[in-house]
């Protein structure tokens, strides 16, 4: 996925994170270089001004938190402002006891139909019942497309054939749908070049007629900045409410939806990722920028330290932060893990692990996660406070009292002092020690 954006913005990472000390003339290298990667993938001038000013700003002005190396935090300024330039993760909450009314609208070419067929299947499977309708009167075949996506998803398409006046079908449609248990009706709209003014005259008809809770406009992902003034021209005529962007693959450059977001105030809501009809996603901010970071979604990485710094435990994190922790800590550290979410989860998310690790291993590693809970539960207090008392007779009533095995126990330990070991090494820095280890620092 926009694979030129992401080279750029790891290479200007990579300058900080290997170089020896941080200095003011460094930081503007990362600006001039994160501007270059932005600007190159189409994204609006002001957009990257802004972004690249207030990097600066904060990694010559602030102070890294506990647990983070100044390196670390100009990185988690970076994901910070990219983040915060694609706006909050957001989702439409669809009125209960009602037709939610939905009109998609944009260019031909931009995928609209396409689209329309994959967000009446994405809406089924959350528990929506959906209706479409086909107004698309001007391109040849779209009703018939529409119609044979849609029955993968066994949803009703209502068009027709001989009329070519929209909003008449459109107000026939949803006379149609009337009086049927519908949660949602998605109604599919004409194309054509932007500026051709009877499009959008009859964006504006069609609009009077359905009164609908949300528009969204769909953007294709390839044109970058030719983005804005599509979004401009629509949005004055219906209020865009959401953004749905199209085509990000390696071609993309990024910039348009980055664009067609700043013209409307609008949040991109789901990305189109490939052709099938599944590939359909909610959109969210800092897992985009994970990815284009090369840094799966860094944010899980960090909401872990911050939970262990504000946790308020001090004797704990010195113990654990100094190489001296116990068995009661690596069991604190392993509850920690999965309060982020599933060991699956939170590896596909840790930087630069995401898809490297197989599933059958992680189905064992998942399985010895759990196993190791009920050994440490078997331990006195005593051996939780210092497992190094662990000998053979202690393993082989830890082993029957858990019901692993001996082996298991064996491992457990283990495994708590490769980690006591990993910690000492890295002094305490976490997210420091987690960057090197995944070759960011």
């Amino acid at each position: 996925m926009l694979d030129n954006l992401k080279d750029g913005l790891r290479g200007a990472i990579q300058k900080i994170v290997k170089s020896s000390g941080i200095d003011e003339e460094l930081i503007k290298e990362l600006s001039k270089d994160v501007q270059r990667a932005l600007l190159q993938s189409d994204v609006n001038v002001r957009l990257v001004l802004e972004i690249t000013k207030n990097l600066e700003e904060r990694s010559l002005n602030e102070t890294p938190p506990p647990g983070l190396s100044r390196k670390d935090h100009i990185v988690k300024i970076l994901y910070d402002e990219l983040s915060k330039l694609l706006g909050n993760e957001t989702e439409f909450n669809f009125q209960p006891g009602k037709q939610n009314k939905v009109i998609l609208l944009g260019i031909q070419g931009s995928g609209k139909t396409t689209v329309t067929s994959k967000l009446a299947k994405f809406l089924t499977k959350q528990g929506y019942s959906v209706g479409v309708i086909g107004s698309d009167t001007y391109r040849p075949g779209a009703l018939v497309q529409l119609r044979t996506m849609c029955e993968k998803s066994n949803v009703e398409v209502y068009g027709e054939e001989n009329n070519k006046d929209s909003p008449e079908i459109v107000k026939n449609g949803l006379k149609h749908y009337e009086k049927l248990p519908l949660d949602i009706i998605l109604i599919d709209t004409a194309g054509r070049h932007k500026e051709e003014q009877d499009l959008l005259d009859e964006m504006g008809r069609i609009n009077k007629i359905a009164n609908p809770e949300l528009a969204l406009l769909v953007v294709d992902g390839t044109i970058g900045q030719q983005c804005f003034s599509q979004a401009e021209a629509f949005h004055k005529i219906l209020p865009v409410g959401g953004i749905i962007v199209t085509k990000l693959d390696s071609s993309a450059k990024g910039g348009g939806a980055i664009a067609a977001s700043a013209a409307t105030g609008a949040q991109i809501m789901y990305i189109g990722t490939g052709e099938r009809i599944d590939d359909l996603e909610k959109f969210s901010p800092t897992r985009f920028v994970g990815r284009l970071l090369g840094m799966g979604d860094i944010q899980a990485v960090l909401d872990l330290a911050k939970r262990l710094e504000n946790e308020g435990d001090d004797v704990r994190l010195k113990r654990i932060s100094s190489g001296k922790m116990n068995m009661d800590d690596f069991f604190y550290q392993l509850e920690e893990v999965t309060k982020v979410g599933s060991l699956r989860g939170f590896l596909d998310n840790m930087p630069g692990l995401s898809g490297m690790v197989k599933d059958d291993q992680l189905d064992q590693m998942e399985g010895r996660v759990s196993k190791w809970r009920f050994i440490i539960q078997s331990m006195t207090k005593e051996e939780k406070a210092d497992p190094d008392l662990l000998n053979s007779s202690r393993i082989k009533r830890i082993a029957r009292g858990s019901g692993w095995s001996e082996h298991d126990v064996k491992e457990l330990y283990k495994n708590y002092k490769n980690s006591k070991n990993m910690m000492k090494a890295s002094k305490g820095r976490q997210m420091q020690g987690n960057l090197r280890r995944m070759g960011l620092g």
